[in-house]
């Protein structure tokens, strides 16, 4: 069942309108194989810190107000994974370092490989 509003937004249902209303707008449009820089809000006690996540973006899941979005970086010698939900309040900001051009939507395989992973840059 669909309801519509015809005051305001025109033709826009329910659903629509909750989904703009809880959009996180530091959000900007990215695509796997990114290289982007996530701001996250960490609290630690008492008190609250922006931390910085910074790596390559392995997958995208979901949809409007769900989506998720994985990052993978390399710690040393250990390969780190962090997903985030991209409208969460905690998610300060996203900053795009570098595009990729990748050739797949997922890059799950990254996990098994020995070597640093090169991704071609696009405009």
């Amino acid at each position: 069942m669909t309801i519509y509003f015809t005051k305001g937004d025109e033709n826009m249902n329910l659903v629509d309108k909750v989904n703009k209303k809880h959009a996180n707008p530091n959000i900007p449009e990215f695509r796997t194989g990114d290289t982007v820089r996530v701001n996250v809000w960490v609290k630690e006690g008492k008190k609250e810190r922006i931390q910085a996540f910074e790596g390559l973006v392995v997958a995208k899941s979901g949809g409007s107000i769900s989506e998720t979005f994985t990052v993978r970086k390399k710690s040393g010698s250990i390969g780190v994974s962090r997903t985030f939900p991209v409208n969460s309040p905690l998610v300060d900001s996203i900053v795009i370092l570098k595009k990729g051009m990748v050739r797949r939507n997922k890059l799950n395989f990254l996990k098994g490989m020995k070597k640093e992973y090169k991704v071609k840059e696009r405009n």
